[in-house]
C-alpha cells in the first residue's frame, strides 16, 4: 500500500510533497515528540502527529518516512509546505483526532497485509 493510497482510502487532505504520494507505507508511528521520532521511528512509516512546523519535513526527510500526517485540522504554514516540496515528502491533514487516525491507519494497513 501506498500513500495515495492511504490518502484516497482515509480522506486525507494533501498539502505538499505530491511527488511522494507513491512511497510505500511499512507503518505507522505517533508521537508529538520530535526526539521520539529521531529516536524509535522506522524507514517507510507514516508519521501521525499534532506538529505542523517544518522541523516536522525535516525529521520525516531524516529518518525516511514516507509521509507526515497532521490530525485535529492543524494546517502546516507555507514554508512546511515548501519543504515537504522540495524533498518529496507527502504532508497530509486530517480534522480527525490522533486516537481515531491511528485506529484507521492501523485498520486498512492490516486488511492490505491480508490481501
Amino acid at each position: 500500500m501506498n500513500v495515495n493510497d492511504v490518502v484516497k482510502e482515509m480522506h486525507l487532505t494533501v498539502f505538499g510533497g505530491e511527488s511522494g504520494l507513491e512511497k510505500v507505507v511499512a507503518g505507522g508511528y505517533v508521537s508529538d515528540l520530535l526526539s521520539d521520532v529521531m529516536g524509535f521511528s522506522e524507514e517507510g512509516q507514516l508519521w501521525i502527529t499534532l506538529q505542523a512546523h517544518r522541523n516536522v519535513v525535516g525529521v520525516a526527510g531524516l529518518k525516511d518516512l514516507s509521509a507526515v500526517l497532521i490530525v485535529k485540522g492543524v494546517t502546516p504554514d507555507a514554508e512546511t509546505i515548501e519543504d515537504s516540496n522540495r524533498e518529496n515528502i507527502p504532508l497530509l491533514g486530517t480534522s480527525v483526532g490522533t486516537f481515531e487516525t491511528a485506529g484507521h491507519l492501523f485498520s486498512i494497513l492490516r486488511s492490505h497485509q491480508k490481501r
